[in-house]
């Protein structure tokens, strides 16, 4: 883990679009604009329940060590995450598609008919601004732990974590404890890496839309 870093993060939502943790990679594509801009290939990003997300407050929902980064073109184009387009009459798991971004060749960003369009699947500029504006990177996984509605409780007081609206970044060289947190979690739960140990907090209402400024699903 030599230079690497973990950042940690509130979670307010837990549909299993961001994370997406489904066909075998856990990907973090839009929400979080400064997290995806900061972290980089080794780097670790932990995702607990919120303060106001009852019961689940302060549990850890997903563990991943950020395995690639690339562009919203690039995640567009990938054959490998064709299955993370989103399909509003499919399955729970296709509405949650995270794989929604990519520029029409004028430097336009086109956002797909997802969970952060308007209700009637047109361009909401507000998600798109946010996702898009300050900058293009998705953040990519193939060494993750999903609990969902099986959050786990960490010790996050011996990190110094306390609550913030973005995120926390511990230096895992200078923090054994944020390290050993890690290593422990992982040897624990080895059997279910890469996994999907339980469905969404909220899977049941993914076909929702949401408004990032104003946290409401609709």
């Amino acid at each position: 883990m030599a230079g690497a870093h973990l950042f940690v993060y509130p979670i307010t939502r837990d549909l299993g679009f961001a994370p997406n943790p489904f066909h075998g990679m856990c990907t973090l594509a839009t929400c979080k604009p400064k997290l995806r801009k900061s972290a980089v290939e080794g780097d670790w990003v932990l995702g607990v329940a919120g303060a106001n997300y009852r019961p689940y407050s302060g549990k850890c929902i997903f563990m991943m060590q950020i395995t690639e980064k690339m562009g919203f073109d690039d995640y567009w184009n990938d054959p490998r995450f064709l299955r993370k387009r989103p399909v509003r009459n499919g399955s729970l798991k296709m509405l949650v598609g995270d794989n929604i971004y990519h520029s029409d060749g004028a430097g336009n960003w086109t956002q797909e008919n997802s969970h952060h369009s308007n209700p009637d699947g047109t361009t909401h500029e507000g998600n798109l601004n946010r996702d898009t504006g300050s900058t293009d990177r998705v953040l990519v996984s193939d060494r993750f732990l999903y609990f969902g509605k099986a959050a786990i409780q960490l010790d996050l007081a011996s990190l110094g974590y306390g609550r913030t609206r973005d995120y926390r970044k511990y230096d895992l060289d200078r923090n054994p404890a944020a390290a050993n947190m890690i290593d422990s979690t992982i040897a624990e739960h080895r059997a279910s890496l890469n996994h999907i140990i339980a469905d969404p907090i909220q899977f049941e209402v993914a076909f929702q839309r949401v408004d990032q400024l104003s946290g409401k699903l609709q």
